[in-house]
């Protein structure tokens, strides 16, 4: 049985929608960007929890009656899509019973139910004009702790859902105005942080209240059925951008595939593998193949499958639309119930947002840059990999008062940006899931509980090597300060799979590494560890905790320490410019051994370029990859045809011929006539690491020696056909 996921039909009809003046037009839609935009500010101001105030883990939104989405904030995206499927939730479970009224507002936290897991509540209001439901608004932020086994409510041994936190599947929070204080009650003895978490909901309150205001005010001054006319143009003008973009693209099939390491249990690789196919103006995202779902908490359900599709679909297919529901209107997702990306009740999912949906958004995010990259004209949206993995570390102790104490640090917002066909990655980026990123203040993270900062730097050699270089990572370490103990607790992956994987030849951004420096008695780690190059000299024992290493308890002097992957590369590595390599080292972001090794750039540390020694070097390279003899390197005539990669050209007569002149037949299988390498891990980075199962392929030019595809697979699996013209 398969999911599949269709745009639902517009509650007005098209003899109902009005012609509206184009300044009025101008005016309407722009206030109603505005009011989502008063939505945030509101939350921010209202809230106390610094995973709102600081790190933007939250969204808001207007949507139609039946739950379309008509506008969203630039915040978290995933929220975006899941909210959607929330309102519309709540509209088949409470529509009759106990019914939406004016004045009630809806809790939800439920993953099978909209959420994308359970820290993430949504707050939803219907908005009513005269005496007429005509919209809905909303909140979701993420929550510190809403219950469950474990601080934080990362459930990481949990083996069904009803383990993991408190589950609340839309019930109706205010009614009639007035704030439920039985529910309320219920709620905030379940959190660990009842005046974090209250703050936070009576933040979402309030923000919702705003909206409703702002919208019943545009429609007293211009009319309901203009405004909603409005609303449903912007839909519609939506879907017909994203379906002429579509329209300009050739047809074709486009996979990618991605991994998860370890579920919270063992330390297993689940495969996430997308074969995107793209007709006319619609596409296809069938997730056939992808690992069943996991005992662990690392499943995504329905609503984290939306939002991971939506989410890799703004930038590249929609850069310069309104983003609402007509995105979603060309698009058709398949996905076999009962997967790690499409979950069955009650597999746990506390983990979702960071591991499923992640690796959906990283597999579709892939398929279409490959897409986009047929076209001369879009192949600058096409990109490696944006940090394609997520760390959380959640703190919880007594503080220096001896009160409880509790954190979330979103610091790992800070990775690397994949590179782009123009230009490299950024680094510390950001998400590719947060438009606006922003990440705590060290000085914050330390006035607000017991620890202390050793260090929070961008690392080198993180980024993808590539003719474009990925955006490097960042690594933090903390020690506890003025506490006899802290526990940390770490959740995530991509510590033994370079989730950001590059493109069109460009090498996989490095994995993350999580350690513990314990500490020998009397020892002090300030003034020795002010870097993660420090860890090496260490006097204790330094362990490698691994993606999942459940509590780590934090004594005097003991450090916790963990590094974000960085950006996946664009274009084979050895053909990145002299000059670029040369500042890279000089700025430190790479550094001389790597310089040689990735890019095959003989450079000092001050960033001067030995020539003859990096010519000699670059032909070595060339030389090893055709097996000992030197590829030809001048490019031939012009190729004409249709552009497959930015080197790879199908011609009229079928055959795939490389920018050099190369013909790899006429099959849509050319890697079956490229020289196929399995290279250890180490040759694409020092940080670049990959677990038993899996193993790194390159795929080499014949006749250039030049790298054309790089990608990370499983031991023995097939080779993957990624782009496919039709």
């Amino acid at each position: 049985m398969s999911t599949i996921i269709e745009s639902t039909p517009s509650l007005i009809g098209d003899d109902h929608l009005e012609d509206i003046d184009p300044i009025s037009f101008e005016v309407i839609r722009n206030k109603l960007s505005a009011i989502t935009e008063e939505q945030s500010i509101t939350l921010k101001a209202v809230s106390g929890s610094p995973v709102v105030t600081d790190a933007t883990d939250f969204n808001v939104g207007t949507y139609l009656s039946d739950g379309q989405i008509v506008t969203m904030g630039p915040q978290i995206l995933f929220h975006s899509g899941s909210m959607a499927s929330v309102v519309r939730n709540l509209i088949i479970d409470c529509e009759d019973d106990p019914g939406i009224e004016e004045g009630d507002m809806f809790i939800l936290n439920d993953p099978y139910k909209g959420a994308l897991h359970q820290p993430d509540v949504t707050v939803i209001a219907p908005v009513f004009y005269n005496g007429e439901r005509i919209a809905f608004v909303g909140c979701c932020a993420h929550q510190i702790d809403i219950g469950g086994m474990n601080f934080g409510s990362w459930s990481f041994r949990a083996r069904g859902i009803q383990e993991e936190a408190m589950l609340l599947p839309g019930i109706k929070l205010v009614e009639g105005g007035k704030l439920r204080s039985d529910l309320w009650s219920m709620i905030m003895r379940m959190t660990r942080m009842p005046t974090t978490v209250g703050l936070d909901l009576k933040a979402m309150i309030a923000a919702n209240n705003v909206a409703v205001k702002r919208l019943t005010e545009l429609c007293d001054r211009y009319g309901v059925q203009t405004v909603l006319s409005v609303m449903h143009h912007e839909i519609r003008n939506s879907e017909a951008a994203v379906r002429q973009a579509l329209r300009e693209l050739p047809d074709g099939v486009f996979r990618a595939v991605d991994f998860l390491d370890h579920d919270g249990h063992d330390n297993k690789i689940y495969a996430f593998l997308l074969t995107l196919t793209k007709k006319g103006e619609t596409l296809e995202f069938d997730f056939t193949g992808t690992s069943p779902q996991a005992p662990g908490f690392i499943n995504c359900t329905y609503s984290g499958l939306i939002a991971g599709v939506y989410t890799a679909m703004l930038p590249t297919l929609a850069p310069n639309v309104r983003w609402n529901e007509g995105i979603l209107r060309a698009v058709t997702i398949k996905a076999p119930e009962g997967i790690v990306a499409n979950a069955k009740w009650p597999a746990p999912v506390s983990g979702a947002s960071v591991s499923g949906t992640w690796l959906v958004c990283n597999v579709a995010f892939q398929a279409l840059s490959r897409l986009v990259s047929t076209s001369p004209s879009t192949t600058k949206f096409g990109a490696g990999v944006t940090k394609g993995h997520m760390s959380i570390m959640v703190l919880s102790g007594t503080d220096r008062d001896g009160l409880p104490y509790g954190n979330f640090l979103l610091d790992s917002m800070a990775g690397g940006g994949g590179a782009y066909n123009d230009h490299d990655g950024l680094t510390g980026s950001g998400d590719f899931c947060a438009p606006r990123p922003t990440i705590t203040n060290v000085e914050t993270h330390e006035a607000n509980g017991p620890i202390l900062f050793l260090y929070r730097s961008i690392l080198p050699d993180t980024g993808g090597a590539g003719r474009q270089r990925g955006g490097n990572g960042v690594g933090l370490a903390i020690t506890p300060h003025d506490t006899d103990s802290l526990t940390a607790m770490l959740v995530g992956h991509g510590i033994q799979v370079p989730n950001s994987a590059g493109i069109f030849g460009g090498f996989e951004g490095a994995c993350g590494i999580n350690e513990l420096l314990k500490a020998p008695e009397g020892v002090s780690p300030v003034g020795l560890v002010s870097s993660h190059a420090d860890h090496a000299q260490w006097p204790g024992e330094r362990v490698d905790v691994g993606a999942k290493p459940g509590f780590v308890p934090l004594g005097p002097g003991d450090v916790i320490s963990y590094t974000f992957q960085g950006g996946g590369g664009y274009g084979d590595p050895i053909e990145r410019s002299l000059d670029a390599v040369s500042e890279d080292v000089r700025l430190g972001y790479v550094t001389p051994g790597e310089a040689q090794g990735v890019y095959g750039v003989v450079v000092s540390e001050a960033g001067e370029v030995d020539l003859g020694a990096t010519d000699e070097r670059r032909s070595t390279i060339r030389a090893e990859r055709l097996s000992g003899t030197p590829g030809r390197t001048s490019g031939a005539a012009e190729i004409s045809g249709r552009q497959l990669t930015p080197r790879l050209t199908l011609t009229s007569d079928g055959a795939i011929v490389d920018a050099c002149g190369h013909s790899f037949g006429t099959t849509p299988d050319w890697k079956s006539n490229a020289v196929i390498r399995v290279v250890e891990s180490s040759s694409h980075g020092k940080h670049v690491v990959t677990h038993e199962d899996l193993e790194i392929r390159e795929y080499v030019c014949p006749s250039c020696g030049t790298l054309l595809e790089s990608n990370v697979t499983r031991i023995g699996a097939e080779d993957l056909i990624t782009s496919e013209l039709l």
